[in-house]
């Protein structure tokens, strides 16, 4: 420990080197993240054309938008111990050119079962890029400076939106060019970034610091020593060995922790277009694509300044709780004001100011005592039961619509969602300074 402390003092800077490593890794995970997302999420915006073309219900369009989650599940354990075993160049490669190309096959669904098995199949194809790029950082980032370097990684979901929406509502416009519909442009055209990203991982990726010749000899050194005193830490506090992580109760709460939080992000990601469209009495518009927008800005620098804080005062949870309950209000204020656009516009932003700040935060947490094979596996772990709520939350919504006519049913279930989640993160024993 004394033998770290003086390398830091002597030979290197900290902030330069954890700024370097920021610089040379975060952009490009970033980028691959919007990509991620845009096609993830895509169908959110050609929502209205594609039930109409596939004769789709609410109930079967929110069914098939959640559907990607159980592929998605299936596969995230798995992507994460080859990950931690081939190395993240390699794998995450693989990964961006699978899912680009079953995102621009899904030009050829024309039903409501095909719609279902593209759905699954993409899920498949895209499972254990977010955990791989989570694990990832953990091999390069100091746990001090993890909520703000992940913030930053994780600001690429409102940046999806936010230039997903006008990108998408173009693309749309362009049906009937060469015979083919405005959502067949979409997917196709929005898929084809990932593939050409995969093949550029293979050079913008480093595996380990070990392998970093972008660091000089004593930031490399520098660098290589602290992730080691961390590992060490981490083995005398916390859990190594994948068996003992997976009877650890802390492991399962953050698992029901995220698991709630994805059921609210994604029954509001892919309704909230639908949601604001018919707010406007139906009218598609270049305005109200960038009106869809503003929730997400305003997460962006949230986001930023929530993971800020958490890492210098060294706080976990109860950001995390806070920001839980700042989504619900937010939630609830939409369905007070749901006959009044602007206003609606404003509490989805308060809420998306919450949902989306509990990201960065959140995923601190699990680091503090997993380390290891046990980290690959559990961070994995964690968002692939996590993510099942993004099969629960469109298909909540969707059903609820379909039953009621209205959307505020579901929006007052999905913060009562939040407020429960809030109440578990609160109940997680942690380390004195992660608490």
């Amino acid at each position: 420990m004394h033998q770290i402390e003086s390398v830091d003092q002597t030979a290197v800077s900290r902030q330069e080197v954890i700024g370097r490593v920021i610089r040379r890794l975060v952009p490009f995970a970033f980028i691959c993240y919007v990509v991620a997302y845009i096609d993830r999420v895509n169908i959110g915006f050609a929502a209205s054309v594609l039930q109409h073309d596939l004769g789709l219900t609410d109930a079967q369009y929110g069914y098939g938008a959640g559907l990607f989650f159980v592929g998605y599940f299936m596969f995230e354990v798995p992507s994460n111990l080859i990950l931690e075993r081939v190395g993240a160049r390699r794998w995450i490669a693989r990964i961006l050119i699978g899912w680009g190309i079953v995102s621009m096959a899904m030009i050829f669904v024309w039903d409501v079962w095909s719609f279902y098995a593209a759905r699954v199949l993409l899920g498949i194809a895209e499972a254990g890029f977010f955990p791989g790029i989570i694990l990832y950082l953990t091999y390069w980032i100091p746990a001090a400076d993890r909520a703000r370097t992940g913030a930053l990684f994780m600001m690429a979901a409102p940046v999806a939106i936010i230039i997903g929406a006008p990108i998408s509502n173009r693309l749309l416009a362009l049906h009937g060019v060469l015979g083919l519909r405005g959502w067949q442009w979409l997917f196709l055209i929005e898929g084809l970034p990932a593939v050409v990203l995969g093949i550029v991982a293979l050079r913008a990726l480093t595996d380990r610091p070990e392998d970093a010749r972008w660091l000089t000899v004593r930031q490399r050194e520098w660098l290589i020593q602290t992730m080691e005193a961390e590992k060490e830490r981490r083995a005398a506090v916390g859990h190594t060995s994948i068996s003992r992580s997976l009877r650890s109760g802390r492991v399962w709460l953050l698992c029901s922790v995220y698991f709630l939080n994805t059921i609210v992000t994604y029954g509001i990601f892919l309704w909230l277009p639908k949601m604001l469209t018919e707010a406007a009495g139906g009218r598609q518009s270049f305005t109200l694509s960038l009106l869809t927008t503003l929730p997400f800005a305003a997460a962006l620098v949230a986001m930023f300044l929530v993971g800020r804080h958490s890492d210098r005062t060294g706080e976990r949870k109860y950001h995390v709780a806070a920001c839980a309950m700042t989504a619900a209000a937010g939630l609830v204020l939409a369905v007070v004001f749901r006959n009044n656009l602007w206003l609606m516009v404003l509490s989805f932003t308060l809420s998306q100011i919450g949902q989306r700040s509990v990201q960065g935060v959140f995923w601190a947490i699990p680091p503090i005592f997993l380390g290891g094979t046990a980290a690959a596996a559990c961070i994995g772990l964690i968002n692939a039961i996590g993510n099942l709520g993004g099969a629960v939350g469109p298909s909540l919504m969707g059903a609820l619509r379909q039953a009621t006519g209205s959307y505020s049913q579901g929006l007052l279930v999905l913060a009562s969602v939040l407020v429960v989640e809030t109440a578990i993160v609160i109940s997680l024993r942690l380390p004195a300074r992660d608490k």
